[in-house]
């Protein structure tokens, strides 16, 4: 992975920063708006962003303190508290927004060395160490400001943060079924390939695209022989 500890911190802080600006001042009009996640308001979005915060301050606690804190009782409940998140008025989830990402800052600040090393158990069963928290927070925060759809777009995320999505989720889809595809990042040289089914399709397109396509998000990528570039399976 191209990315270090004070990458995904900077860009933990860079995307938190963007969440937070793209719906400062929203009233309730703004936040029932869709979102760019199909069958999601932004008020769903947000709680979701919210939440996740939460959970991500249960894995600071774990490295902080050794007590095993997982990030959600279940996933019924995580979506059972998104869904009564959507439904807060629109002062109050945004007072929620607001304190969860305070509190997460505030949690990893405290964090020493040694507690940075120390394992924690992601919501997907991956045993890491606590470094990889801010980069847990940063992919939530950076891709989720632009399914607000109130302006951000990949292309505004920090090119180092797209590189190392794109690492990320093309390590991620190597065992998952699909086709197969070359993606070349036209503006950087970066190169991905997807193994997968049939011959490999050769994609190319400036870095924000491919992030865009790797990550399942609204794209303007074509292959290199003008068909539209392969539709992919859910990265998450």
């Amino acid at each position: 992975m191209r990315r270090t500890s004070e990458d995904t911190l900077s860009w933990s802080a860079t995307g938190t920063r963007l969440f937070l600006d793209a719906v400062a001042g929203w009233g309730e009009e703004q936040y029932l708006a869709p979102s760019g996640l199909p069958g999601w308001t932004r008020k769903h979005l947000v709680a979701h962003v919210a939440a996740n915060a939460d959970a991500l301050s249960n894995l600071v606690r774990w490295a902080a303190t050794g007590e095993e804190t997982p990030m959600y009782s279940s996933m019924e409940q995580r979506n059972a508290d998104i869904e009564a998140g959507s439904a807060k008025p629109a002062a109050e989830l945004a007072a929620w927004l607001q304190g969860s990402a305070d509190r997460l800052t505030a949690g990893t600040v405290a964090l020493s060395s040694a507690q940075w090393d120390a394992e924690v158990v992601t919501a997907q069963g991956r045993t890491v160490p606590a470094t990889e928290i801010p980069w847990l927070r940063s992919r939530e925060v950076c891709v989720h400001a632009v399914d607000l759809a109130s302006g951000v777009s990949f292309a505004d995320l920090p090119a180092g943060f797209l590189t190392a999505l794109a690492d990320d989720i093309t390590g991620k889809r190597r065992n998952a079924p699909g086709p197969a595809v070359v993606l070349t990042a036209t503006d950087t040289g970066d190169r991905w390939e997807l193994p997968g089914e049939g011959d490999p399709t050769a994609v190319t397109g400036p870095l924000a695209e491919v992030a865009a396509y790797l990550a399942g998000r609204p794209h303007a990528l074509t292959a290199t022989d003008g068909s539209p570039a392969p539709a992919l399976p859910a990265w998450l």
